[in-house]
């Protein structure tokens, strides 16, 4: 049984049809990567799948039960996690605070968050930079850090929008591994949007266009 299905998913808004009628499955454990020019309404699926955005018409399944209609809350419970981009709010917290967020989705007891949020960024090499405000990391560490915000969340499945976007070689390099770790070392299903060709065709199994 598939662990995502997508099937025949359209959303409009108001005139404009973001996205019509895509249908596509990801398996679990595979490491898929989404392509496509930008405004192919790639984020806008993401948003969909993940419950931020409400579909115009179609279904999607994850791990057997029907989500299309639930909230982003309630799907992200199931283990459907997704990552964000660093947002102001988030500056007056420490790393390991940022990634507590994520962890309380599994509990309401801060000493068992932290302990999760310690242990995942260990687990991704990033415990150095635990006890930094968030604001006052570098850009590449950020995105790893909303990385580890997701693992965090115990999820099934990870959604990864533009990960790498803005990074040189080198910290494209830096993603690359980090998201190897997560899907073969952490056993996660991956599904990545990205525009940088290396990263996509360097570790997906599978490319949908």
């Amino acid at each position: 049984m598939p662990l995502l299905v997508v099937d025949r998913v359209t959303k409009d808004f108001g005139g404009l049809r973001a996205n019509d009628q895509i249908s596509f499955q990801v398996e679990k454990g595979e490491l898929v990567g989404l392509i496509g020019p930008n405004g192919a309404g790639k984020t806008t699926l993401f948003h969909c799948i993940a419950g931020h955005h409400r579909v115009t018409s179609g279904r999607i399944i994850f791990d057997g039960e029907e989500i299309t209609h639930l909230d982003a809350h309630r799907i992200a419970r199931k283990g459907l996690a997704r990552t964000f981009q660093v947002y102001a709010a988030t500056g007056d917290l420490t790393v390991l605070e940022y990634v507590m967020v994520g962890a309380f989705m599994r509990t309401r007891s801060r000493k068992e968050a932290e302990l999760k949020a310690r242990k995942v960024l260990e687990e991704l090499g990033l415990e150095d930079w635990s006890g930094k405000m968030v604001a006052e990391i570098p850009v590449p560490a950020q995105k790893l850090v909303t990385m580890a915000v997701a693992v965090a969340t115990d999820p099934k499945m990870l959604l990864l929008d533009e990960v790498a976007a803005g990074l040189n070689p080198k910290e494209v390099d830096e993603v690359k591994e980090k998201i190897r770790h997560i899907h073969w070392g952490m056993g996660i299903t991956v599904m990545l949007i990205e525009h940088v060709m290396a990263l996509v065709m360097g570790i997906s199994q599978r490319v949908i266009v």
